[in-house]
């Protein structure tokens, strides 16, 4: 996770994790979900409520692959276990608050998978070199 989210593309998190704030971190998602080939990180996701009460039925997801493992269709293996995994946690909608739009490998997997895009945010992603980016929110029915 902390490759991807030193790209500063697609992650927007800025702050690397530790073994200690890694460890609060998970710990505080409804579900950790990761991809291994003989004991290597692959990829991972993460899956939590997007917000609460009347809203708490809406999941809210984020995936890092490994820069090694991509092209490999590990995202989508991910995106596919987070839908099922969403589902049996209960959730009726996933929903994804911040896919850059140049980042098209994500948005067309997403499309490919049955997302539906909600709209455009204007410059609402500051890229890691300080220009902003649109975002594109997606979701999915479960």
């Amino acid at each position: 996770m902390n490759e991807v989210v030193d790209e500063g593309i697609v992650f927007p998190q800025e702050e690397l994790l530790n073994r200690e704030t890694g460890s609060e971190f998970f710990a505080a998602q409804s579900f950790t979900g990761v991809a291994e080939d003989d004991g290597k990180v692959l990829g991972l996701y993460i899956l939590h409520p997007n917000n609460v009460g009347r809203c708490g039925h809406i999941c809210n997801a984020s995936y890092a692959v490994s820069s090694d493992a991509r092209g490999k269709h590990i995202g989508e293996q991910l995106v596919l276990d987070c839908i099922k995994k969403g589902n049996e946690l209960g959730f009726r909608v996933l929903q994804f608050n911040a896919v850059v739009e140049s980042n098209i490998h994500a948005r067309h997997l997403y499309e490919r998978l049955g997302f539906k895009q909600l709209g455009t945010i204007p410059g609402g992603f500051r890229m890691k070199d300080g220009h902003y980016e649109n975002i594109c929110p997606y979701y999915h029915e479960l």
